[in-house]
């Protein structure tokens, strides 16, 4: 599908990459992984034709149809439908072809024309353009609302269905999870495991990685590195890499000391000149083998509040909405210090209307909301970003919240977001949507709440700082709703979650594998066809058998019969992977705290450091195993389940 051959890239005098080399198989699934700045989007750049490489070459199949995700979609009066629709070029060209024909009356190119739409399935392109909508969020009326009512993150999504909608045999996605909604990336993850063409994919949620991807393709020191499997087979594949690069670092350093030794202790013997200048063209010839480093540039914490209440914040008899429209009802909360609370919920459901309820905004129309004396709340939301100061720095934004503060304890603060010398003191205006991120987090941290109200945290942020930040809120003493599309963010963070839906907030008893099913559930029920009449509606008529004879009935039964039959292994089976899954997560979170010990990282600690990595490994190898069992044996269930209500 795609060849690559010793190929170079720079942008803005920078090596991105120097003499690389790849292959990628028709069909593979391919998510692009490295740290920001290391060239992944411009590798796209270079396949859609906008870069050109200063040297060697790429090639793709003759014809080949590339479909991207645009990162940026101008406001225009096209409704949603018809933007979605656009993206399908040779069904615009068609009806085009087709208006033409009809204003000339040209009767024989209107036949071909029609064959080749009936070919291209026209009839049904306006209902999967709603379904694609309807899959990423959007509810049945927005398809006719023209783009330039939608928000930012909301084009973003448009532009996401666009490229769903272009048929192609290579699909390009940069972080295309970006602006979704958990229940949106479910849906997205089942759509790109049936796409059949070929699929390169940048994203920063490891378990969106983990369920689309089947290879890994890493961004490391201007090199591609190819790996098999998922995200947490590549993280197994890394680590065992990297323990070996790191034990032929050490041998190496061991080698350069001995000839460094023989070099200064003969080079001024004239008998052993010659072999001393031998040791020196051999050092320089020697290959250096770059040391391996674990060290995140990211080391912060949520500082907690010096005086704590008890409870923190409670609402009684709210209600929560917009205006005169209310959306929630009966709202009965407490947050007590050490709440630890996810939110799920459909979307439009109630979620962020929450959140503002629960930090004092107008959207609780009726209620009480009782403060405790000592509360302080720290609020991270994507339209936060927007209320930063562009022309100030990181540190000035932190030196306005404490004057008082010295120079160095706010460098020394900033230098925990990878906020070092310049970068701490430019204005954020050029800084990326990640950066500015941070920023909006190291603000948040510096006030030191007790309460942390969090709205999609991770979007913009990379893999490192993903982790940092779930390591910090691990650490954080106090209480934290959050609302994410990132299941490992809340799996290591959450306690417990709450489902908003239908108008209430209610504590949900399941875990995110559950959620995961009710969501489906929820589709399953909105896409089936209305249900028949009654039986006197119908003026007597059997029809909830629609004229089914006893005898076909009978068969009818007994073939769902031996179908659920069939089901009932399939579904034991899942439970049993499902406990061993949530066995072997509860290991690995251990094994995570574990190396967050600063010891671990010393001298003293680099053979217990090893040793944890590799056990760390080895379990998240048979994680891995279990969880494509337990996909296997899903789809099974799912494809049955599909039989017995066909």
């Amino acid at each position: 599908m795609l060849t690559i051959s010793d190929l170079s890239l720079q942008r803005g005098g920078a090596w991105l990459l120097e003499g690389v080399s790849l292959t990628v198989q028709p069909g593979q699934r391919m998510a692009i992984v490295g740290a920001n700045g290391a060239g992944k989007s411009s590798l796209f750049q270079l396949l859609l034709g906008d870069l050109a490489p200063e040297r060697g070459n790429f090639s793709l199949p003759g014809g080949c149809r590339i479909a991207h995700m645009a990162q940026e979609v101008e406001a225009t009066g096209r409704s949603a439908r018809d933007f979605v629709l656009d993206g399908d070029f040779d069904l615009r060209r068609l009806e085009h072809e087709l208006a033409r024909a009809e204003v000339a009356q040209d009767d024989l190119a209107q036949a071909r024309i029609h064959g080749e739409l009936d070919l291209h399935e026209a009839w049904s392109a306006s209902r999967r353009a709603e379904s694609l909508l309807r899959g990423l969020g959007f509810s049945d009326g927005d398809a006719d609302h023209p783009v330039s009512s939608f928000s930012g993150g909301w084009r973003i999504r448009l532009n996401l269905a666009q490229a769903l909608m272009r048929p192609s045999d290579l699909m390009l996605l940069d972080e295309p999870t970006n602006h979704l909604d958990l229940d949106a990336c479910l849906w997205l993850e089942n759509w790109l495991r049936r796409y059949s063409g070929t699929l390169l994919f940048i994203s920063h949620d490891r378990d969106f990685m983990d369920r689309v991807a089947t290879h890994v393709v890493h961004f490391d020191r201007r090199d591609l590195a190819l790996y098999s499997g998922n995200y947490s087979a590549f993280e197994v594949q890394r680590s065992e890499r990297l323990a070996q690069q790191q034990a032929g670092f050490e041998r190496q350093q061991a080698r350069i000391a001995e000839i460094q030794r023989f070099i200064d202790r003969f080079k001024a013997q004239a008998t052993k000149a010659r072999q001393a200048q031998s040791r020196v063209k051999s050092l320089e010839r020697m290959e250096k083998i770059a040391p391996a480093h674990i060290d995140s540039p990211f080391n912060f914490q949520f500082p907690l509040a010096e005086k704590v209440s008890n409870p923190l914040l409670s609402i009684r008899q709210g209600q929560a909405g917009h205006g005169d429209v209310t959306i929630l009802r009966n709202l009965n909360l407490s947050l007590l210090p050490g709440s630890r609370i996810g939110l799920l919920g459909p979307n439009g459901a109630g979620k962020s209307t929450l959140m503002d309820s629960l930090r004092g905004e107008a959207t609780l129309i009726n209620g009480e909301r009782t403060c405790g004396e000592h509360l302080a709340i720290g609020y991270f939301a994507q339209h936060q970003l927007e209320s930063l100061d562009l022309d100030a720095s990181p540190f000035l934004h932190l030196q306005r919240l404490s004057p008082r503060a010295s120079d160095q304890s706010i460098r020394n603060f900033l230098g925990g977001f990878d906020f070092h010398g310049n970068a701490a003191l430019s204005p954020i205006r050029s800084f990326s949507g990640g950066e500015k991120a941070r920023v909006a987090l190291a603000v948040i941290a510096w006030q030191r709440p007790n309460l942390l109200l969090l709205d999609e945290p991770t979007n913009h942020l990379d893999l490192e700082m993903r982790q940092a930040l779930t390591m910090a809120l691990q650490n954080f003493d106090g209480a934290i709703v959050v609302v994410s599309h990132d299941r490992h963010l809340l799996r290591n963070t959450v306690d417990e979650f709450w489902l908003v839906n239908d108008g209430r907030v209610v504590e949900y008893q399941g875990d995110l594998e559950d959620y995961e099913r009710w969501l489906a559930d929820r589709r399953k029920d909105d896409t089936e066809a209305p249900k028949r009449l009654s039986v006197a509606a119908e003026g007597g008529q059997d029809a909830a058998f629609n004229g089914e004879s006893a005898d076909d009935r009978k068969v009818r039964k007994r073939a769902e019969a031996a179908v659920r039959q069939k089901i009932s292994p399939f579904r034991k089976q899942q439970a049993t992977l499902e406990k061993q899954m949530d066995s072997m997560q509860a290991a690995l979170a251990e094994m995570d705290a574990e190396l967050t010990n600063p010891a671990l990282y010393s001298d003293s600690g680099k053979q217990q450091l090893k040793t944890l990595l590799g056990r760390q490994a080895e379990a998240r190898q048979k994680m891995a195993a279990v969880e494509i069992q337990w996909l296997d044996v899903s789809e099974t269930v799912e494809a049955l389940e599909a039989e017995l209500e066909s």
